[in-house]
């Protein structure tokens, strides 16, 4: 059984982070604020978000532990992330970039990644449409169309083919997004929009993709994948095309799902969201703490997983379904099957 440690997220400008014996002391910048220590032993990784200071004994002792300390823009931009030395065996390594450099042993990899994205985003639409009070056929529609995408998926004839229906079915499902958000709560989308966002529907669903990037990117590391080498995504220098494959079956199920209930359930609102010189939104410090802390419980519920045959934790799913891929890739396994909600 695998435990599901915990993950730190500092955020406090001018908070500093400290090696203390077996354990992370944090020192925030009020003269009087107590001082606060966490054992090292339950931290899974570390996340900074913004002006926030790692000392180097810390950064040695996780770098020796495989610790990854992970830092991100206040508006969740990934930006890097220490995690030591590389494990795992380069023979796997060596076999992720003969797949990518295979076609025939590409696509299909590449149609599992699509068609759990699909799968799970449906799932959504039709779970929204048997709750609305409004907007029923419309998201039903929408659901009929995606259900159209996953068929073409699985047949497509190569990958600029496969990102053809991929870019199609998200832009009918972010229409279906904009529909399951409640008229009351004083948000709206209208539609994706990314580097900035500008609203506070994008500027929260770029922050919790940025969190799923972060835990896909190292149970990639962690398993001894290249997050570099991917199959839906194109090789491009300083893109984790491996990461961002693996972390599509993620957005609706996890991200998603996780968004349209802090807004439906006025958790967050318009008061937690700051415009930037420029026009780009962020979440306030405040709003940040609200997401983060439902993020934390989120990643303690667990789901049905078909290939394993029991529930886990969502916050495990990324190194199961990575480790899912290590096993596709040694041919242990016929193909890569993505986990669906």
């Amino acid at each position: 059984m695998t435990e599901l440690l915990n993950t730190l997220y500092v955020q406090t400008p001018g908070a500093s982070l400290h090696l203390d014996g077996d354990t992370v002391r944090i020192a925030l910048p009020e003269p009087d604020s107590p001082r606060r220590t966490l054992p090292l032993l339950r931290l899974e990784s570390i996340v900074v978000l913004g002006n926030v200071n790692v000392s180097g004994p810390l950064l040695a002792r996780c770098a020796q532990d495989g610790r990854a300390v992970v830092w991100m823009s206040r508006g969740g931009r990934f930006l890097c992330r220490l995690a030591g030395p590389l494990r795992g065996n380069v023979l796997l390594r060596h076999a992720q970039h003969l797949a990518h450099a295979d076609p025939a042993t590409r696509l299909p990899i590449a149609r599992a990644c699509v068609a759990g994205k699909i799968q799970n985003s449906r799932q959504l639409v039709l779970r929204s449409a048997r709750d609305a009070t409004t907007a029923k056929d419309s998201l039903r529609a929408i659901a009929a169309d995606l259900e159209a995408s996953l068929a073409a998926a699985g047949t497509a004839a190569d990958i600029e083919v496969l990102m053809g229906v991929e870019g199609a079915a998200a832009r009918a499902y972010f229409e279906a997004l904009a529909l399951m958000i409640r008229k009351d709560t004083g948000l709206s989308f209208p539609g994706r929009i990314k580097r900035p966002p500008t609203d506070p529907v994008n500027a929260l669903l770029s922050f919790l993709y940025g969190l799923v990037r972060s835990s896909v990117h190292g149970a990639c590391e962690q398993v001894g994948l290249d997050p570099y080498v991917g199959f839906l995504h194109g090789i491009r220098p300083g893109k984790p095309a491996l990461a961002l494959d693996l972390m599509e079956e993620f957005r609706p199920a996890v991200a998603d799902r996780l968004a349209l209930t802090l807004i439906n359930r006025r958790q967050v609102g318009p008061g937690d969201f700051e415009t930037m010189e420029g026009g780009a939104v962020q979440l306030t410090e405040e709003g940040r703490k609200t997401v983060l802390t439902a993020w934390q419980h989120n990643r303690q519920k667990e789901r049905p997983h078909a290939v394993l045959g029991r529930r886990v934790a969502l916050g495990l799913l990324p190194s199961v379904q990575a480790r899912l891929m290590a096993r596709t890739l040694r041919q242990e396994l016929p193909g890569y099957l993505p986990w669906t909600a």
